[in-house]
């Protein structure tokens, strides 16, 4: 019997499996919904850097039958602004979602990682995103160059929160110049405790309209199958009939969908199962999820636009859009409208309480001393603000 790594009691085998890749704004928990209906067998959410997720607070919505993760800035003068980090859908996710984590510091990995842990069932180490943003903080594919640092992060999380919460530690990778250099790098990261290795099948340099090599993939599923480590494929995998067909060319455990889901999440259904769904279809099951779960507006628009044809007028409508009410103007969406008017007044609601704290804390009477500040820089400086990854 092949060798492998045991699985924790809440941790899931990542063999045998078509998934969602992580993919930032569109990985959120309306298009994960999707690609679970239409069959996706796990979903990995979109990457979220330690930093953002620190200090948020775990809060069980019960409007939208939600878990939220939400971080509070207090404002001086006025009330206090929240920010929705992370959210998911435990009726429908339990069992199935993969958080992906942005870290360069084994400390603050494992501080990140701890809030989330016993709301999914992995923690994912980002070590492949080549935008400028991940790397020059010394994350995603710069630790790739730093292997001590990355092998050291795996360490921390497989130790202080896979054993606390017995969930699986993974990563994922993408291969380097030569097959050399990826084995390496490969042989030290099974060797650190991780259940599970996903290799996207481009170097840092190549970008995503460049053609994948799948040339050291055999490779890295043998050293993987050596160590008792699940392999997962990533890169030009575009429904679950190929992601079948490639498992079995290049011997790996599973695949992973990314840019095609984004497109259309029924990629994951089989053409015996009825293939691709219209995009009419999938345009307005989204939106529909999206209001279920109160998704903020600038995420389903956005999302929404990878979805739409360009040359639509729903397209063309979503562009000018400021909230759920515009879009459900369309006449293809004005069932939802009643829906739209009750979230928009939600997330408005929420809009004004932000204004209204900033416009206070600017109006109050200033000190000399903070005269000579600027008072947009001391309010992010004090609060430590940190983007969510884009």
């Amino acid at each position: 019997m092949a060798k492998r790594v045991p699985i924790p009691r809440n941790g899931l085998d990542y063999r045998g499996k078509v998934v969602l890749a992580p993919m930032v704004r569109v990985g959120e928990l309306p298009t994960r919904l999707l690609a679970l209906k239409y069959g996706a067998d796990l979903v990995w959410g979109p990457e979220i850097v330690d930093r953002a997720l620190i200090g948020a607070a775990r809060r069980e919505n019960r409007r939208t039958s939600t878990v939220d993760f939400v971080r509070t800035t207090v404002r001086e003068g006025g009330p206090d602004s929240e920010k929705l980090v992370f959210h998911t859908k435990p009726a429908v996710e339990k069992r199935r979602l993969i958080y992906q984590l942005g870290t360069a510091s084994p400390e603050l990995a494992v501080e990140a990682a701890s809030i989330v842990a016993a709301d999914v069932s992995g923690i994912d180490v980002n070590a492949g995103c080549p935008k400028p943003f991940s790397v020059k903080g010394g994350m995603g594919a710069a630790l790739l160059k730093t292997p001590d640092t990355l092998c050291a992060i795996l360490e921390a999380l497989v130790e202080r929160v896979g054993n606390r919460f017995e969930i699986g530690i993974s990563v994922k990778i993408r291969i380097l110049e030569t097959p050399e250099m990826t084995a390496e790098l490969v042989r030290r990261l099974c060797g650190t405790g991780i259940i599970g290795l996903t290799v996207h099948c481009r170097t840092q340099a190549m970008r995503k309209h460049e053609r994948v090599v799948r040339d050291q993939l055999k490779m890295v599923a043998d050293i993987c199958r050596e160590h008792g480590v699940a392999s997962v494929m990533n890169g030009d995998v575009v429904n679950r009939d190929q992601a079948l067909e490639l498992i079995e060319e290049y011997a790996v455990d599973s695949a992973m969908i990314a840019i095609a889901a984004s497109h259309n999440p029924s990629c994951f259904r089989t053409e015996a199962d009825g293939g691709l769904a219209d995009w009419q279809a999938i345009a307005n099951e989204y939106l529909t999820t999206a209001l279920d779960v109160h998704n903020p507006w600038f995420n389903t628009k956005y999302t929404l636009s990878q979805m739409l044809p360009g040359k639509t007028s729903l397209h063309r409508l979503l562009m000018s859009c400021t909230n759920y009410k515009s879009l459900c103007a369309h006449e293809d969406m004005k069932g939802l409208m009643s829906a739209a008017e009750a979230v928009d007044a939600t997330q408005m609601d929420t809009k004004k309480r932000r204004s209204e704290g900033q416009t206070s804390a600017d109006q109050r009477p200033k000190s000399a001393e903070e005269r000579q500040q600027n008072p947009s820089k001391r309010l992010k400086k004090s609060h430590h603000r940190t983007p969510i990854a884009a």
